[in-house]
């Protein structure tokens, strides 16, 4: 190759995880690549990396070192900085055309689930420690007389569940109440991230990750 790409440098960031709609994988697509010398980064982007079979496995974990290896085989002179993880899970999902009716019905089916599924909680919550009758027993020491069991420490308390729950989760629909991650949104990028490093241990162990030596 000419010396134009002598003292180069191209910087690459990938995601641990991504997804691709095409089985013919470009460089493009899985990586985000900067590089001052604008021909140099359109060629490498359009570099093909790997192709995913029409039947098969649909998900596999490539090596940067492979990356790197393939960009220098045609630009050998090219220095290579990666700022992303040294390995890259591409999952290959075919494009499906979204129903509206298909995805309401998911999410109200999910919405009655979880309502149903708390409010069984928080019974079996009330049940255990005898809410009601812990509230009975506040309730007449204080006036002197029983509770019929529906009065301000009842409505007080369902009020504070309520709110409870909004602060914890800390939105409401789409408002946020901070800009901070939700509790949810923090254990689902655990459960990410324990799934990313589970398979890229499980490829690299079985001999199956896409190597600078496969």
């Amino acid at each position: 190759m000419s010396n134009s790409y002598d003292k180069k440098t191209l910087y690459i960031k990938g995601e641990n995880n991504t997804e691709v709609q095409n089985r013919d994988v470009m460089l493009k697509d899985i990586l985000t690549i900067e590089c001052a010398d604008s021909n140099i980064e359109n060629q490498i982007k359009v570099l093909k990396i790997l192709k995913f079979p029409e039947k098969g496995q649909h998900r596999t974990v490539i090596s940067v070192l492979k990356i790197i290896k393939s960009i220098h085989e045609k630009y050998p002179n090219l220095q290579i900085e990666n700022l992303g993880p040294t390995d890259l899970i591409v999952t290959y999902e075919k494009p499906k055309e979204k129903s509206r009716f298909v995805e309401y019905l998911k999410v109200g089916f999910v919405s009655v689930l979880v309502f149903f599924g708390a409010a069984f909680s928080i019974m079996s919550f009330n049940n255990d420690i005898s809410v009601t009758r812990m509230f009975g027993q506040i309730y007449e020491l204080v006036t002197g007389t029983p509770s019929d069991g529906f009065g301000a420490l009842e409505i007080s308390y369902s009020i504070g569940i309520a709110i409870g729950i909004l602060v914890f989760f800390n939105h409401f629909g789409k408002k946020r109440f901070s800009v901070d991650p939700t509790p949810m949104e923090v254990e689902m990028r655990l459960y990410e991230n324990d799934i990313q490093t589970t398979l890229v241990d499980i490829y690299s162990r079985h001999g199956e990750e896409i190597d600078v030596d496969s």
